[in-house]
């Protein structure tokens, strides 16, 4: 079976407190993604508390965000059709140590204890979402970490970075780990297109 983990889609992330223009336009592709998926879907949940400010990650990202049971903590609406009880795995850290222990590394299949899923073999297990170089690269590393011998890949066009500088610089370094990076250079295509059209459209206006 063919695994798909959805990182941290949380409307913080996308159109709140830490929200970017880049999360925002891989919406649509990441539920296409998901939409499309022939294979099970997890989602991973950033998960704070009230003391967020006190914690070590709050000392150094002084921004309250994905408090538990606040809008900003839930999945994206577009995403939510897709979201259950039991494919949805809440983190407190930038790695889910929780969606680890859903592996077993030892056999390389999905522990039996999940009733749709116990037992089947992992064929690869591909990482879409925010941050790329945050949770995204975290948990890509723990996974390799845990399960070797499985593909663990990123679909660089379904993720976004604090920045497109270290949205790249992560990519680099997941493909240094062995980590498969697809699609990196469609997003660059993308962006180039819109670029060009934006110049004609200029040029016509001015002409």
């Amino acid at each position: 079976m063919k695994i798909l983990i959805v990182v941290d889609m949380q409307n913080d992330f996308v159109n709140g407190c830490l929200g970017t223009p880049e999360a925002r336009e891989i919406v649509p592709a990441v539920v296409d993604k998901v939409k499309n998926w022939d294979g099970a879907v997890l989602f991973t949940r950033d998960t704070h508390f009230d003391n967020y400010l006190e914690t070590q990650e709050g000392k150094n990202l002084p921004v309250p965000h994905c408090i538990q049971g606040t809008h900003g903590w839930d999945i994206i609406d577009e995403l939510k059709p897709f979201v259950t009880e039991d494919n949805v795995f809440d983190k407190p850290t930038f790695g889910s140590t929780r969606l680890m222990e859903y592996f077993n590394p030892e056999t390389d299949c999905i522990w039996s204890y999940n009733s749709d899923f116990g037992g089947l073999d992992i064929e690869s297990i591909t990482l879409i979402g925010v941050c790329t170089d945050i949770c995204v690269i975290s948990n890509a590393m723990l996974l390799k970490a845990e399960m070797p011998e499985v593909p663990i890949i990123v679909d660089a066009y379904c993720c976004a970075g604090v920045t497109p500088a270290s949205h790249v610089t992560a990519l680099n370094a997941m493909s240094a780990c062995q980590i498969k990076v697809e699609n990196v250079v469609d997003r660059v295509l993308e962006k180039m297109a819109k670029i060009r059209e934006i110049i004609v459209n200029e040029q016509n206006r001015q002409s």
